[in-house]
């Protein structure tokens, strides 16, 4: 089995696993227990991963709050803002194209109240930023814009729209759960307010995330998700899982290095994969040839059932259709339909992800693969 699918979760790193065995069973004590030795040296490691993350970020060590993972603080960042921020306004801005976690979040607070503006996206999965500027409204207290697309890969104009909610006096913030550790994320270049990241995308544990959220002015205040203890600064209560923690560091620590090999060799190696699979007859890209991901390649091959194709190379390789977190529904993708508006379309896509251990033989036996599927299914129809 070759894994294709590294945007729905990658393997831990020997040396992250490495990192988080002594806090298994040796290194066991409880991060807030303050009154003997191992409390305080899971503390220590706490701090560490602390540390660590806000390096990768360009943050503050005391802006990293941890979480279960980002749909835990995709909910704590956009319902704690809408709580906290209530008396200036109910308005809050993001995408079609968004993260089920975001999308959802969204819906719920409809109900509550809240006025939503869904952005569209183009053809290529991008905003129009004149766009965002017009959906500014005195009442507007969130921008909410996915980093990088986990479907496509898409990587929205970051900066610039940091620029524009700062210019507005509106809170950005934004779902970098694909973009950390892939490329390069600086939330004071990129003028970000708040970010979630989730350890699994970068080679971590599953179930351990963090958020940031920016200290300097303006500070921002978020009501809690989790209350019962006050952990986090009060910001998330909860005994804080050691080991996943220390995993996320260790794996934010060799993030650079990833962004490297990313850029670099693995870049090489999906425009090879372009260059071989968009040669075969119907099969066209899902997204923009340049601001993508160097890791993620979503493709519709034209009259040919996305899932037919998955099942017939399961065996050999490990794809899929769209996010991991929808798969278990058979229902078209949400953001090719976004960006076509072709239920067609989205039901032929599929989405290849990359990793770093993908090598040229894997590319060269999925491509090969790949071309005799489509030209099967396509006998039968």
């Amino acid at each position: 089995m070759i894994y294709l699918d590294n945007n729905s979760t990658t393997q831990i790193d020997d040396d992250v696993l490495k990192a988080m065995q002594p806090y298994l069973n040796q290194l066991y004590g409880n991060a807030a227990s303050r009154t003997h030795k191992i409390g305080w040296d899971a503390n220590d490691a706490i701090k560490i991963a602390r540390e660590r993350i806000s390096d990768l970020i360009n943050a503050r060590p005391d802006e990293i709050i941890f979480t279960s993972g980002s749909t835990e603080g995709i909910n704590f960042i956009i319902k704690g803002v809408y709580d906290q921020y209530s008396e200036k306004g109910n308005h809050i801005i993001t995408v079609k194209t968004e993260h089920k976690a975001v999308l959802d979040v969204c819906t719920y607070l409809e109900t509550k109240g809240a006025d939503v503006t869904y952005l569209k996206v183009d053809k290529y999965g991008l905003i129009d930023l004149e766009e965002l500027k017009k959906a500014i409204t005195a009442k507007t207290v969130l921008i909410s814009v996915m980093y990088a697309n986990n479907e496509t890969g898409v990587i929205q104009e970051i900066k610039e729209i940091g620029n524009i909610a700062r210019k507005n006096n509106v809170f950005f913030m934004t779902d970098a759960t694909q973009a950390i550790g892939k490329i390069p994320v600086d939330v004071v270049e990129d003028n970000i307010d708040m970010l979630t990241l989730s350890a699994h995308k970068l080679y971590g544990p599953k179930g351990v995330g963090a958020v940031y959220i920016k200290r300097q002015f303006p500070k921002i205040k978020i009501t809690p998700l989790l209350h019962g203890g006050g952990h986090e600064k009060g910001y998330r209560s909860g005994t804080l899982n050691v080991a996943g923690i220390v995993g996320l560091g260790k794996a934010c620590e060799m993030g650079s290095k990833n962004i490297s090999i990313f850029n670099n060799g693995i870049l090489n190696l999906r425009n090879e994969l372009e260059k071989s699979i968009l040669t075969i007859d119907s099969v066209s890209l899902n997204g923009d040839e340049q601001k993508r991901l160097p890791t993620t390649v979503n493709i519709c091959v034209d009259g040919v059932d996305a899932e037919a194709l998955i099942i017939k190379m399961r065996d050999k390789f490990a794809i899929a259709s769209g996010s991991a977190c929808t798969s278990a529904e058979v229902l078209p993708s949400h953001v090719i339909m976004a960006m076509h508006d072709n239920k067609e379309k989205a039901y032929s896509s599929i989405r290849i992800s990359l990793g770093k251990n993908t090598n040229g033989v894997d590319i060269t036996n999925f491509s090969k693969l790949l071309k005799e599927n489509i030209v099967s299914i396509k006998s039968i129809i």
